[in-house]
């Protein structure tokens, strides 16, 4: 039985506790029908459920649009649109969802990516980019860069493309940062068209180097097995991608000129460490960025806000942050 966190509060440990005991297999024990039947696993968005982990926000549209890359890979995506009229093209958030780069979904996200498209005032685009075992590194950051990229140079009266933020979570935040370095010197009129990066607990390096692995190897959500069972099947074996390769550990990428960047963590979770020596690499490269750090809760807080004390000030200095930089008038 799993026991008790401590640090946690007791809604969140009765979550965490249900979760790893009852709501899913672990990772490193799973098999392929299981990986497949967690891609196809939707959290209910209405009451009591939507208390935890949010609903759809009303006033934004939701549809499934597909995006055929430039290099030719059609890749499924969701689209969340505020329904208000405006008076200018609204600014693109392009959306990546965690799971180590082999669980989650895109619908798993409507609560937190619909709340965005609202607040923000955004049009988020959350694109399932193709996942591992079936597809190894560094696909999925391939797909990641390749979507942004076509979206940035496509013109939509929907969208401006020359307003770009970028959003992840866990190994949706390894994508963003990722994209956030490949696609720096992406420009127009002369300014970048990636304006923000918004990482969520992201994971950024492979190597395994971060203490707090090992400070938090049995945490709740995720825990060190966990962690070296998601890069084993991201990875491959021995003679799989490299671990220290920028393309899945932007930790040891050049990160100079990337744009400004807001990174989240979480005090529990295991891997807090690599979202705090980024913000230290960022700050080293120059590169503007606020690092928080949210006490109490581990790893997956913003995918249930309800049941953590953190989940409302997380979401706000989330959309404040990224209204910041999109929102901006041209000067």
């Amino acid at each position: 039985m799993k026991r008790p966190y401590p640090g946690m509060a007791p809604l969140t440990t009765a979550l965490t506790v249900y979760l790893d005991t009852v709501g899913r297999r672990p990772i490193e024990e799973a098999t392929p029908a299981d990986i497949a039947a967690s891609r196809a696993q939707v959290y209910p968005t209405f009451p009591p459920f939507s208390w935890i982990t949010g609903s759809i926000t009303k006033g934004v549209t939701v549809t499934e649009e597909p995006v055929t890359t430039d290099e030719g890979v059609g890749l499924p995506v969701r689209w969340y649109r505020p329904s208000a009229p405006t008076p200018r093209p609204r600014p693109l958030l392009v959306y990546f969802h965690g799971g180590g780069w082999v669980q989650g979904s895109t619908r798993m996200y409507d609560p937190l990516c619909s709340f965005l498209a609202e607040r923000v005032d955004a049009v988020v685009a959350s694109v399932d980019y193709r996942m591992a075992p079936e597809h190894r590194a560094p696909t999925a950051a391939r797909d990641a860069i390749a979507f942004t990229r076509t979206l940035a140079g496509r013109e939509d009266a929907r969208h401006d493309p020359d307003r770009i933020g970028l959003v992840g979570d866990s190994a949706g935040g390894n994508l963003a940062a990722v994209v956030a370095q490949q696609l720096r010197d992406l420009r127009r009129g002369g300014r970048p068209v990636i304006r923000h990066q918004a990482l969520i607990y992201p994971a950024t390096d492979l190597t395994l180097a971060s203490p707090s692995i090992r400070e938090h190897a049995h945490a709740p959500i995720l825990t060190e097995a966990g962690i070296e069972a998601f890069r084993r099947l991201y990875l491959g074996g021995e003679d799989g991608f490299s671990p220290s390769d920028p393309l899945v550990s932007p930790l040891f990428g050049d990160l100079s000129g990337a744009a400004p960047a807001l990174v989240q963590t979480g005090e529990l979770d295991p891997i807090r460490d690599d979202g705090l020596r980024y913000v230290r690499a960022l700050e080293t490269a120059g590169v503007p960025v606020r690092g928080t750090t949210y006490v109490g809760v581990p790893h997956g807080f913003a995918s249930f806000p309800g049941a953590t004390p953190v989940g409302a000030q997380h979401r706000a200095e989330l959309v404040q942050q990224i209204r910041t930089h999109l929102q901006e008038e041209e000067t």
